[in-house]
């Protein structure tokens, strides 16, 4: 059976449908892509410097010197305060302490300024890891987390060994995997230490 309801617009109607039905195509297979576009496991991982903060103070946070402790889980996250990154934010502050007991440093990067991150380290993060300002998103385009068309990163965390090598990537819009799947990697890193 043939459908009539497109042939009853008028041509410039049925081309601005069409036009949008394209645009939002497009942009959802660019926002799907994203996620996939990520550094992928075995890669170095890009050294970085920037302004962090932990309980409301900030600090010159360096990758290479942290990952000369441990593995390093880094995550990024769209913007401070929306309710996502608070809950992935809560999620991380809870499971911090035993990502230190494996030798784990925690830290999230975001577009964020200093100033929103000072209050955010200490209400959403709870005090118990940091988060690091990237404002011009150069940090988020050197792992390839950065949204194509928009000024945010995308929700993706990566473990990262003492040797540079990203061992472990996830990349979800949902907060609710990222704790869980990093553990698990950082936990599988920390075994085959002891054999």
């Amino acid at each position: 059976m043939k459908s009539t309801t497109l042939s009853l617009l008028p041509k410039s109607s049925l081309r601005l449908a069409m036009a949008l039905t394209m645009a939002t195509v497009l942009a959802s297979t660019q926002f799907a892509g994203a996620a996939l576009a990520a550094l992928k496991v075995g890669k170095q991982a890009p050294d970085f410097t920037t302004t962090a903060s932990l309980a409301g103070k900030p600090f010159e946070f360096h990758l290479a010197d942290a990952l000369k402790k441990g593995p390093v889980v880094l995550y990024f996250y769209p913007a401070a305060f929306t309710k996502g990154c608070t809950i992935e934010a809560h999620l991380f502050a809870e499971a911090t302490e035993d990502f230190e007991a494996l030798g784990a440093t925690v830290i999230g990067v975001s577009k964020d300024d200093i100033e929103t991150l000072n209050k955010f380290s200490v209400s959403e993060c709870r005090n118990k890891f940091a988060v690091a300002a990237d404002p011009t998103l150069a940090i988020a385009k050197s792992f390839d987390t950065k949204i194509p068309l928009v000024s945010y990163a995308d929700r993706t965390s990566f473990v990262i060994l003492p040797d540079s090598t990203i061992s472990y990537v996830h990349s979800a819009m949902s907060p609710d995997e990222h704790v869980k799947n990093t553990m698990a990697a950082v936990q599988a890193w920390k075994a085959s230490q002891t054999r």
